[in-house]
Parts: structure tokens; C-alpha cells; sequence
């Protein structure tokens, strides 16, 4: 086996594939057909609905048509259906739906290849390693499937095989994309064509990933110990003895995945709980770890009878580092300011546009989608709306979607509509607004916590109606206790660092020298029904203990009626 036979490839290497399938057109040649014939017939049918203008009619059948044509020409194209399910500068948007049924109830491979693997990847039969093991798959997915078995020790375990020559398919099938990908992009508008040999090759390095179950055990163990001290969430053991790059040997967990709503009944299970426990699981794999699980679909979250919810399939994952964090967070914070200026500059940070992009022009599109994204309240927030709204430019502007953001997309609007499938009322910024405000609290860095400020503050102006909806969230969770998260904020506003959040604060509460009386009665409004007086004064003088209160009232000459008012 030659260093450039793609069977000796674990990570994806554009030019090593090329060089291998280059002068191949013998073994290219069956498959350009195959192609050819599948993806000729859909597009044929949507010419002739356009011919006989039956296209509205026709809508749901070639959706439908589509699926099945991805799933006739195999796991790369199941796999880039799955990844077009979350790309609306790719696909139309009447697609994506049909497309995220590619997760499961894919045709399994013959029991008796995957036997075969499982001795050739192991060195032993299966009864050599297991007690007992399912005759037949218990799930099938499009890289590989799973069996129900037990080791001579006991422990339960699944077994999770690949599919026969999968590495050889894929590098074929990725050689003929990004070949094809550089004849087109040059007659594809804009967005669809740009980078689109790039988009290619984020998606071979991300599929090779996933193929290699040795490192899919290493992002187990990684989640898991990211996870180790949260007694909400359970990862499987992995069982390395019994792994490999074509097989991996797992904990099995028994529980009910989330859409079986009859099965959590049966084990007395609160949904609301659970839902929270997805929401902010998944937060802290954004805000915190960086770390990520790309998949959560309802295939690979189960909710145990215990109450805990349970992670499986960590193949799909990605990485997302402090300074994306940080610019991610600006987004954010300039979509709530609605400066779309800066909004702009983040999504060339972050790679939705190219640093050439000529800004111009873009703004006011961003202004006329994005502008009410917010709604009157925070409420009214939800990731598919912003996903909806934003996939509006895709065809108008140069943008993309990275693939690293593509997953990040893919994670939190699954998330979401998992949740409202679950709770038709459920609003997810109920759960993730009081979380990212305690996380920007306790960022890992001062410029993480400056973000809070930026939210909090606009043009050196308190926005009353955004700290009011924060608190209003805060206390409709139940599990939200306010003092914890207060006691951030006045160690907060009592360090070095808090410095320029005093100040502002202070200028927020005094004008022209004079204090505005009925803005130190709306601020205490706010709080006192979660603070006793005691614990209002402690807190609002605390917070200014740097300052001696000779100091303090010369530095804001409101000051000192500030206090008067505060001990009424």
C-alpha cells in the first residue's frame, strides 16, 4: 500500500487524493455515469415542473426526490446532504427541510461485512470478543452502523462498525466534487461560487474526521472530561481495547431519545428539565469549552431514566478558539446595538465575507433583514428566525457560511427545534439569556466581561429596557437564583476592572450635576423584589467602595443625593 493509496489516508489530503485518481478514469468513469444519471433525473423532473408549470404543485415531491437520490449515490452524497441541511448560502430554502431527514433510517450493510470487519480491525471473531451480540444492526447511519452486544466481562457495550471500502468511495467521490467545483464556480452567482474548491476541502477534512473512530473516541473522553463534574450530562465509556480505526466499542446507553415522548412518560421524566439541560449543555460547549458536539440530532441525544441526558456520536465535532469566541460575542452584541457597521467588519473577522468585501453596499441590506431580528423583546428571539432572515442575503452579497460556523449553526438551531418539538412554547434565550449573562460575568478574559458593558450600554447611555428584559428572564426560571449572579456583579464592580463600569454607571444616574431621583426609583424596582433593603444598600454602596464618600460625591456631584435616596 503506497503512501498516496487513499486506504492509507486518516486525515483528508487534497493533493494526495488527486494524484491517485488522476490517470484512474477507468475507475472514475462507472461513477461520473452514476452521477450523472441520478442527479440528471432531478433536475430533469424540476425542468419539466418549470416547462408545464406544475413547480408549486411539484415542490414537495422533488424535495422528496432529492433525498432519495443522495441516498442511492451513497455516503459521501447522504453526508453532503446532511451538511447542505445547514447551509442556506448553498441550498434553497424549501430543501433544507427534506434534507435533515438524511439523520437515520438509512439501509444498513450485510451483518456479515460487518462481522468480517470486527475480526480483520480486532484479530478476533466476534464470540472470541463478546458474549453475545445482536444478530442484525440495532441503527444504521450513513458511514457505519450499530450492534447490541456484551463483553465476557459483562458490561454492556455498542458496537459500532464502518461501512466496507469507505475511505476509497469517499476520496473518489471528493476528487470528482472538487474537480467539478473548479469548472463551475466561475458560472454560479456570487455566494455560489465563491470558494467553492475551499468549501470542498472544509468538508473532505471534516468527513475524514469523522471516519476515523479512534479520534471520535479521543472527542468522547474530551467531552466527557469537559463534563465531569455536571451530574446532568452522561457521555459513554469507550472501551479501547476492543477499538480501532474502523471500529469502536462504547458504553451502550439505555434511555428514550428525545422525540419519544411515550417513553419518557413511562419514566415519569420532566421535558422542561430536559430541554434546559440540552440548552445549557450546549452553551457551555460554545462559551466555555469552545469545544463542540455539530450533531444533536434527536438520534444522539437520549434522555436516561434517571433524568440525565445522555451524548452519543461524537465524530462531528469541532473547535472553536478564544479570539472566535470573543469576535462571535461582538456579532452579537452589535446585531442587539443594531451597529451594523461594526456588524459588518465582525462577519469579515469571522469569514462570512472576504476581506476585499466592499462594505458599502452591504450595510443597509443587513439594516433592512437583521434590524428587527430582536423583536420589541428578547424574548421574541430564536435562532431559525435569524437563520431565516439572514439566508436573505445569501443571493443578493458575497457571503458564506465557514464551515466551522456552518456547524456551529447546524448545533444550535437542531437544538432549538428539537426543544420546540418537545415544548411548542418554548423560548430558548428563557434558559441561554440569565446563562451568558453569568458567563460574560465570569469570562476568562477582561475583554470577554467588556461585552456585558456593550450590551448594557449604548452610546454612554443605560438601556433600561435591556436590563429590565434580562432581569424579567431571570425571574421567570424558577432555578435562577439572583443573588449568586448579583454577588458577580458587585465583585465585579468593586475590582480594577470594574473601574470604568462604576463611572458609567454613575454618569448614567447624574445629569447636568443633578441627580435624576426617578432613575434610582426604576433601578430599585428592579431589584427589590429579589434583594431585602439591607442587601439593596450593601450592595449599591459596596459597589462604589473604591471612592471614599468624600471622594465620590466630588467626583459626581449627585452623589450624595444618590445615598439620601437610597436610605428612604
Amino acid at each position: 500500500m503506497t503512501g498516496e493509496d487513499p486506504n492509507a489516508l486518516w486525515a483528508y489530503d487534497a493533493a494526495v487524493i488527486a494524484r491517485h485518481f488522476r490517470w484512474r478514469w477507468w475507475t472514475l468513469g462507472t461513477r461520473i455515469v452514476q452521477i450523472l444519471w441520478w442527479l440528471g433525473t432531478f433536475v430533469l423532473g424540476l425542468k419539466f415542473d418549470q416547462w408545464f408549470r406544475r413547480e408549486e404543485q411539484n415542490r414537495q415531491k422533488r424535495a422528496s426526490q432529492l433525498r432519495q437520490v443522495l441516498i442511492d449515490l451513497g455516503p459521501t452524497f447522504i453526508k453532503v446532504g446532511q451538511a447542505l441541511s445547514t447551509r442556506p448560502d448553498l441550498v434553497r430554502k424549501d430543501f433544507l427541510e427534506e434534507l435533515t431527514k438524511l439523520q437515520d433510517q438509512l439501509p444498513p450493510f450485510p451483518t456479515p461485512l460487518a462481522r468480517a470487519i470486527i475480526e480483520a480491525e480486532l484479530g478476533y471473531s466476534p464470540e472470541e470478543i463478546f458474549s453475545s451480540i445482536s444478530p442484525a444492526p440495532v441503527a444504521a447511519a450513513s458511514l457505519g452502523q450499530v450492534y447490541r452486544a456484551r463483553l465476557f466481562s459483562g458490561e454492556e457495550v455498542a458496537v459500532k462498525v464502518q461501512r466496507p471500502n469507505l475511505r476509497p468511495l469517499l476520496s473518489r467521490d471528493l476528487y470528482l466534487m472538487r474537480w467539478a467545483a473548479g469548472w463551475i464556480a466561475r458560472f454560479l452567482p456570487l455566494n455560489l461560487g465563491h470558494d467553492l474548491t475551499l468549501i470542498v476541502d472544509e468538508f473532505g477534512i471534516k468527513l475524514f474526521e469523522e471516519i476515523d473512530y479512534l479520534n471520535e473516541g479521543r472527542n468522547a473522553e474530551r467531552f466527557a472530561a469537559n463534563f465531569k463534574d455536571d451530574p446532568t450530562v452522561k457521555v459513554p465509556s469507550i472501551y479501547w481495547p476492543y477499538s480501532s480505526h474502523r471500529v469502536l466499542t462504547l458504553e451502550w446507553i439505555e434511555g428514550s431519545k428525545l422525540t419519544d415522548a411515550e417513553g419518557m412518560a413511562l419514566d415519569n421524566l420532566d421535558q422542561d428539565r430536559l430541554i434546559e439541560i440540552g440548552v445549557t449543555s450546549g452553551l457551555r460547549q460554545l462559551l466555555e469549552f469552545g469545544f463542540f458536539h455539530a450533531d444533536p440530532h434527536p438520534g444522539n441525544l437520549f434522555a436516561l431514566a434517571d433524568g440525565r441526558m445522555a451524548y452519543i456520536d461524537f465524530g462531528m465535532m469541532d473547535q472553536m478558539d478564544q479570539d472566535t469566541k470573543e469576535t462571535l460575542v461582538d456579532a452579537i452584541v452589535y446585531l442587539i446595538n443594531q451597529d451594523f457597521e461594526r456588524l459588518g467588519i465582525a462577519f469579515i473577522k469571522l469569514g462570512f465575507l472576504t476581506p476585499e468585501t466592499e462594505l458599502g453596499p452591504i450595510i443597509p441590506a443587513l439594516k433592512r433583514v437583521l434590524g428587527d431580528a430582536m423583536g420589541a423583546r428578547v424574548q421574541d428571539f430564536n435562532f431559525k428566525t435569524i437563520t431565516d432572515q439572514f439566508s436573505e442575503l445569501m443571493y443578493d452579497y458575497p457571503f458564506r457560511v465557514p464551515a466551522k460556523f456552518a456547524l456551529i449553526i447546524r448545533s444550535l438551531v437542531t437544538q432549538e427545534g428539537l426543544a420546540l418539538s418537545l415544548n411548542p412554547d418554548f423560548k430558548i434565550v428563557d434558559v441561554a439569556y440569565p446563562y451568558v449573562a453569568r458567563r460574560l460575568l465570569l469570562g476568562e478574559t477582561p475583554a470577554l466581561r467588556q461585552r456585558l458593558l456593550e450590551v448594557i450600554f449604548k452610546d454612554g447611555q443605560l438601556q433600561w429596557q435591556r436590563l429590565e428584559n434580562m432581569l424579567a428572564i431571570a425571574r421567570s426560571d424558577s432555578n435562577f437564583d439572583v443573588l449568586p449572579t448579583a454577588g458577580l456583579g458587585i465583585r465585579y464592580l468593586m475590582s480594577e476592572e470594574g473601574l470604568h463600569l462604576r463611572r458609567m454607571l454613575l454618569l448614567a444616574l447624574t445629569e447636568n450635576d443633578r441627580l435624576h431621583t426617578e432613575e434610582v426609583q426604576r433601578l430599585w424596582a428592579l431589584v427589590k423584589d429579589d434583594l431585602t433593603v439591607d442587601r439593596v444598600l450593601g450592595a449599591a454602596w459596596g459597589a462604589f467602595t473604591t471612592y471614599s464618600l468624600e471622594q465620590a460625591e466630588q467626583l459626581v456631584p449627585g452623589m450624595g443625593e444618590l445615598r439620601q435616596v437610597l436610605q428612604v
